[in-house]
């Protein structure tokens, strides 16, 4: 029993030694995993102390032998790490050497641009304002290049100063005498009138190259068309709408022109008037903003007209008529008075009180067929402007029914109504005052033809008066 105990005792101080021995270099494996399982085994099947110390003895040369190699392995990693260290520290060292090194070069370099600095400052002296002004004059100008028509001639000139206007060096020689180069260009250029080629905006979208005549900075003209200039695309474009025909009449003489001199009108607003000639209304656009109301205003006096131009070539016949009756002595039919005469001639005989009667009754046929239409025309001369006032009084109400809606934000509403409504009494004066002063001339030229028709109506039956 002790032998059984001394045995068992044995065995675990030597699993105890072999598990602190191993556990001493990987300390975090169990004895299972430390131990030969061929060991273990052994161990196992102890049944003696010979058997146990024998095996003791040959485990411990392995161990030895096993520790001896973790140890020599320790100790070269161990001066590998050391070595590394030393390299290190080396570069360490090398890089504060160049690091003091830069330092110093890195001051150096300061102190050398500062002397460079105030050197330039010294040697700049006013240009420096120059240099400024000159960037300066290069932005303003940028504005005027771009919207200049010249630019369509002479595309590009805008990049040159712009590059002037934001570079932040000092600008060359080259850059100042580009810019004074443009600058006597733009003048220069804006008294001229050139032709040229460029690319034309026609009304549908399409774009096509047409020579282009440009009048300084103020217009552009092609063939039968007026240009528009548009700044932010750099191009021009065929106007929706051309002003009257007397200005396209200029624009195409000189257009045609070779050589020498012509007329032609400038628009000195570059666009703008231009603009507002397109813009306003021509006859047809205001006889339609006139409606209903106004075509019979129009009708009313085309018809006045008519009857005041027939009535007075009536008249111009009849004074003719008239006239050769005076210088003749036989009665003609062609006329009032000859009419009247050949009644004087039929009735001679009969007594002055009849004879006067057949006269006046001869007169007053007369006198309608000159007097004719008359009063119709002094009609459509009185209700031409009525008229005209009752359509500005519609459109008026037109107009106040859309400020109602829309408000008066908008001053070109009430503006633009009111327009329209005043065309109707625009168009009723333009009817009364010439219908006015025809009737006058007919009333004075009708008049004048029945006083000589009394006159000599009244001499003929004073004569046969006396002769009885």
């Amino acid at each position: 029993m002790s032998q059984v105990i001394i045995k068992n005792t044995l065995l675990s101080v030597f699993v105890l030694l072999l598990s602190f021995g191993v556990v001493a270099q990987e300390g975090s494996e169990s004895v299972e995993e430390v131990l030969d399982p061929i060991l273990l085994e052994k161990l196992k099947n102890i049944k003696t102390m010979e058997q146990l110390l024998e095996i003791t003895k040959t485990d411990s040369i392995t161990t030895g032998m096993i520790n001896k190699e973790r140890e020599d392995k320790f100790l070269s990693a161990r001066d590998r790490q050391r070595e590394l260290l030393e390299e290190a520290k080396i570069r360490l060292n090398q890089e504060e050497e160049r690091s003091v090194r830069l330092q110093k070069e890195f001051e150096d370099n300061e102190k050398v641009l500062e002397d460079i600095g105030e050197t330039l400052r010294i040697r700049i002296g006013n240009f420096g304002e120059l240099f400024g002004v000159v960037r300066q004059v290069a932005g303003e100008a940028i504005a005027t290049v771009k919207n200049s028509l010249v630019s369509i001639q002479y595309p590009g000139r805008e990049e040159a100063l712009a590059a002037l206007a934001e570079t932040r060096n000092l600008p060359n020689i080259n850059q100042m005498k580009g810019l004074i180069v443009t600058m006597l260009e733009e003048m220069t250029k804006s008294g001229n009138v050139e032709r040229f080629n460029s690319q034309v905006i026609l009304p549908g979208g399409s774009i096509s190259d047409a020579e282009v005549v440009r009048i300084g900075v103020f217009n552009a003209i092609t063939e039968n068309f007026f240009l528009k200039f548009i700044p932010e695309t750099q191009s021009l474009q065929v106007l929706a709408r051309h002003p009257a025909r007397r200005f396209r009449s200029l624009a195409d003489d000189l257009f045609d022109l070779e050589d020498g001199y012509t007329t032609m009108a400038v628009d000195p607003s570059r666009g703008q008037i231009l603009g507002l000639l397109i813009q306003a209304p021509g006859i047809g656009e205001r006889i339609n903003q006139g409606g209903i109301v106004g075509f019979i205003i129009i009708f009313i006096g085309l018809l006045g007209l008519i009857l005041s131009g027939w009535r007075l070539k009536f008249l111009k016949d009849e004074g003719d008529a008239i006239n050769r009756q005076l210088k003749s002595d036989q009665a003609s039919d062609d006329n009032a008075l000859g009419r009247i005469l050949s009644v004087f001639s039929q009735n001679q005989d009969v007594d002055p009180e009849s004879l006067e009667l057949k006269i006046d009754e001869a007169i007053l046929r007369e006198v309608p067929k000159l007097e004719k239409f008359h009063s119709i025309i002094k009609v459509f001369a009185a209700i031409a402007p009525l008229l005209g006032l009752l359509g500005t009084v519609v459109g008026m109400i037109v107009t106040f029914q859309a400020l109602t809606l829309f408000g008066t934000g908008d001053p070109k509403l009430m503006a633009g109504g009111i327009s329209q409504a005043l065309v109707t009494t625009m168009l009723g004066l333009i009817v009364a005052i010439p219908l006015v002063f025809l009737h006058s001339v007919l009333t004075s030229w009708s008049g004048s033809l029945i006083e000589i028709i009394e006159e000599q109506s009244a001499g003929l039956i004073a004569r046969n008066a006396g002769k009885k």
